[in-house]
């Protein structure tokens, strides 16, 4: 059996990346080495949750970052990308916990701490790897040898020694302050991890009685639940209104309490009643009211947002939202109601719980953010890093600039907990990398864990064995890109180049790309939810990897959000096809050339105008694509080699040059311009289809057995010095583009007038200038045989007779006289016949569009297909016009 006969006439992924990618990794192509005397290029990626499975922006970000490792690779980078995992604390122990109470184990109270810790390390060694066995199949070149995890023990150390050094600064304190608060997980949330909803409420306007019997004060709120945490009523100290109340009381209703009338600037005296209530447990600008007043601060909630017992004993135990039905529906019995007015208002939402959060005064540890944000700043200000695309500078900024302390505890014991000890009888604070001597205790360890990010904000220098000193630190640290997503510009982004500046004492990357978000063909984004969010493994096992891949860049430009759909795969699928299908074309004409990665040597006489046009449009399009990949153009990039090889490669040069194959004097020459061509293309296309690229490479005798085309060098201009001795030329160049021009329009003039393709045609073409015709009288061979031509004269002076269409083209105009090739007179009849009809559809479709009454009624869909419509016809009827003129009519 042949070899072609041995290659399947469709691209079959499957066994192919079975193949390849665990050759890859026992070849060591992915390991980075530290002592190597290349150009360093490193990658740290953005570490999955261990509760995490592949999605589509997984796929989108780590194949961005695979297709920079591989480019680098190929360039001669010693190239390494740092992989691993997060233990997301909160999502993990929420899964863990969730996994337990459905197998009837309770959940961790019921099992204790250490316990319970044992099973959430005993689920992630089950489960937590899955993702990252997911990449692999994604074709992610990884150096898995260096796979870090961000509770390993040395990422552990650099968590003690980072949290103590700031404490050791005074930029890490412990103190009571207004935090947002989870009910669903019962921990405290950065303000990053809440995120706001717009959601219809109401606003109550509630009487409160004077404590004299003189009357009531208005207030109005959101939120009446917390009426029992309030500690005082406050006016504006000139509001004339209320100025002469100030220091009496009010009773607060469905309570026994009174409550002194205070004036505080914070009350706004052109805002409703201009009295407000003050709960400072419960509202951060409350707080501070309650700070300046020397208030009591009463915390009316339980850790899950049910009411405690100071709430009293008719609300106490209740849910929040059921106590709110019930407190307005007392206060309505008593006359205490004095409006209800419907709000549409922003509420804060846990990014995890999903549910409304809620702001309350508690004991957490907080990190002082402005003397680490300074430098941060400038680091993107002057620079020094730069965002792509640049419009998320601004966004970077703005948060800086009016950035809050951090909120680093958490109410969870999955995580890194506090290296901090308090004296059981003394009530000292002890804080150090190693536990405290139990001679000098008791101490107690604090409960509380870390925010995770307080971990992944070491990521770039944690992962290469900070604190210790190491090679992999001294070689690839800073790394060189980041590519994120613009959701964790706060959480991460920012972090990580304050910690890299305040403890490398540099930058950790030095370009960061942020991804699209990825939505539907509706617009809206993925999720499970809405059903709309594929699982990216079933993709790979209907289209491949590649496919996949090649897809998501392709439908991807820089700063613009994706419209996917799994059928979008197929422009992937389709244009693995085509080079399967030029490979298996090239496999027909015998063996590949000898130097076929060089083009010395080429016997310049054998060269004609279409091989100097591919040599001069692929050393162009290598330029191309090293500069988008340079600027992080990754959609273009594709662009570029998808409508090289499919449009100028396969579908003109392929067909342009098989003559020139069959003269036994000019064959070999013909087919090393082939072979070097598609070489290059297969190194150029290989870090975004890797596994394709790999095996057609191999097959075709590119590439030898048990060596790579990724470790080939990436393809780049082919040098001036070399063009110019074989001709290449941006004159040839355009000449040819032109000619193809050319023919496309004689091609086009034929399917016009259904004229079978295969029927010898006579074409007159008239030059635009002088340089066209001597071009075009030299290429006759290949005019005839690409417009399947009768006879083609080439006359500056042709003037048309009788029906004769022409189409203008930058060469000049090319026409087809129709007498005796077409039924001139039936043609006019038909197209005469489809003039009156189309005209007739228009100026109904036109009436109808113009009836405001259609217009107002009919569903939007239904007038945009009219609209649709109405233009389809608008565009035939100028075809048809312009085919009439050309029969003189």
């Amino acid at each position: 059996m042949s070899q072609i006969e041995e290659m399947p006439k469709a691209y079959e992924p499957q066994d192919v990346e079975k193949k390849w990618y665990p050759f890859w990794w026992e070849q060591g192509y992915f390991k980075g080495n530290p002592n190597s005397t290349k150009k360093p290029y490193s990658v740290v990626i953005p570490p999955p949750n261990v509760t995490g499975m592949l999605h589509l922006g997984h796929v989108l970000n780590n194949t961005l970052q695979d297709i920079l490792v591989r480019w680098r690779r190929m360039q001669g980078y010693e190239a390494c990308w740092f992989p691993g995992t997060d233990h997301a604390g909160i999502a993990t122990e929420s899964k863990v916990e969730k996994v337990l109470r459905e197998s009837g184990k309770g959940g961790r109270d019921a099992l204790g701490r250490e316990a319970f810790i044992e099973k959430v390390w005993e689920w992630k060694e089950q489960y937590g790897g899955t993702i990252i066995k997911q990449l692999r199949c994604l074709g992610c070149s990884c150096d898995w040898d260096r796979e870090r995890f961000t509770m390993d023990e040395g990422l552990s150390h650099a968590v003690r020694k980072v949290f103590v050094a700031l404490y050791n600064k005074g930029y890490i304190y412990r103190g009571q302050r207004m935090i947002n608060w989870c009910p669903v997980s019962k921990t405290a949330l950065s303000d990053e991890e809440v995120i706001y909803k717009d959601v219809s409420g109401s606003f109550w306007h509630i009487r409160y009685p004077l404590s004299d019997g003189s009357g009531f004060l208005v207030v109005a709120t959101t939120r009446p639940e917390t009426l029992f945490g309030d500690t005082a009523v406050a006016v504006h100290p000139e509001d004339e209104r209320y100025k002469n109340l100030i220091g009496k009381t009010v009773k607060l209703p469905l309570t026994d309490r009174e409550i002194p009338i205070v004036g505080d600037l914070h009350a706004d005296p052109t805002k409703g009643s201009g009295c407000v209530k003050i709960t400072p447990a419960h509202d951060p600008n409350d707080f501070e009211v309650g700070m300046r007043h020397n208030l009591p601060i009463i915390n009316v909630m339980n850790p899950d947002a049910s009411m405690n017992e100071k709430a009293g004993p008719a609300y106490a135990g209740m849910d929040r939202f059921a106590c709110r039905k019930k407190v307005v529906a007392d206060l309505e019995a008593q006359g205490l109601i004095e409006k209800i007015e419907p709000l549409q208002h922003s509420v804060g939402y846990s990014e995890r719980g999903d549910v409304p959060i809620e702001t309350l005064i508690s004991y957490q540890w907080f990190v002082k953010m402005d003397a680490l944000a300074k430098p941060a700043l400038e680091a993107v200000t002057s620079g020094k890093i730069k965002f792509y695309p640049e419009r998320w500078v601004k966004t970077y900024c703005h948060w800086l600039e009016n950035i809050r302390d951090w909120c680093i505890s958490r109410q969870i014991w999955w995580g890194h907990r506090i290296p901090a000890w308090y004296h059981e009888k003394t009530g000292e604070i002890y804080v150090g990398e190693t536990d405290p001597d139990p001679a000098t205790g008791p101490w107690k360890q604090e409960v509380d864990v870390l925010d995770t990010w307080f971990s992944s904000w070491l990521w770039p220098f944690s992962v290469m064995d900070w604190p210790n000193e190491s090679a992999e630190q001294k070689f690839f640290y800073p790394t060189s890109d980041l590519v994120t997503g613009p959701d964790i510009i706060f959480f991460w982004v920012a972090r990580m180049i304050m910690a890299g500046l305040e403890f490398k004492h540099e930058i950790p990357f030095k370009n960061v790309y942020f991804t699209s978000i990825i939505r539907d063909d509706l617009g809206r984004k993925l999720s499970k939810s809405l059903g709309n969010s594929p699982d990216p493994i079933d993709v790979i096992n209907t289209y491949g990897a590649d496919a996949l891949r090649f897809s998501m860049i392709y439908i991807a430009p820089i700063g613009i959000d994706i419209r996917y759909s799994n059928e979008k795969c197929e422009i992937g699928r389709n244009y693995a096809n085509k080079l399967w299908n030029a490979a298996r074309f090239r496999m027909m004409q015998g063996p590949v050339s000898a130097r076929f990665d060089s083009l010395d040597g080429l016997n310049k006489a054998h060269l004609s105008a279409v091989d100097l046009w591919i040599l001069g449009r692929v050393s162009q399009v290598s330029a191309a694509v090293n500069d988008s990949l340079e600027q992080f153009r990754f959609n273009e990039a594709c662009r570029f080699l998808y409508d090289f090889m499919w449009s100028e490669f396969c579908d003109w040069y392929i067909e342009a040059s098989k003559k020139g194959w069959d003269n036994p004097e000019t064959r070999d020459t013909k087919l090393r311009v082939f072979d070097y061509v598609y070489y290059t293309v297969l190194r150029l296309l290989h870090p975004v289809m890797p596994f394709l690229t790999e095996e057609l490479a191999h097959r075709l005798g590119f590439i030898p057995e048990g060596d790579s085309i990724m470790i080939k060098d990436y393809p780049t201009a082919i040098p001036e010095s070399v063009r110019s001795a074989l001709g290449v030329t941006d004159d040839v160049i355009r000449m040819v583009e032109f000619e193809f021009e050319l023919i496309r329009a004689g091609r086009n003039l034929r399917a016009t007038y259904n004229i079978a393709p295969g029927k010898p045609l006579p074409y007159f073409f008239k030059p635009a200038e002088e340089s066209f015709r001597n071009f075009l009288e030299s290429e006759m061979d290949l005019l005839m045989n690409l417009l399947r031509a009768e006879r083609i004269e080439i006359n500056p002076d042709f003037k048309p007779a009788g029906a004769t269409p022409s189409i203008v083209t930058p060469a000049g105009a090319i026409f087809l006289p129709l007498d005796g090739i077409v039924d001139v007179e039936a043609e006019k009849a038909k197209l005469q016949k489809q003039h009156a009809e189309l005209t007739g559809w228009i100026a109904g479709s036109k009436a109808k569009l113009s009836n405001e009454r259609f217009v107002s009624k009919a569903p939007p869909q239904v007038v945009e297909e009219a609209k649709a419509h109405l233009m389809d016809m608008e565009q035939r009827l100028a075809r048809v016009i312009e085919m009439l003129e050309a029969f003189g009519l």
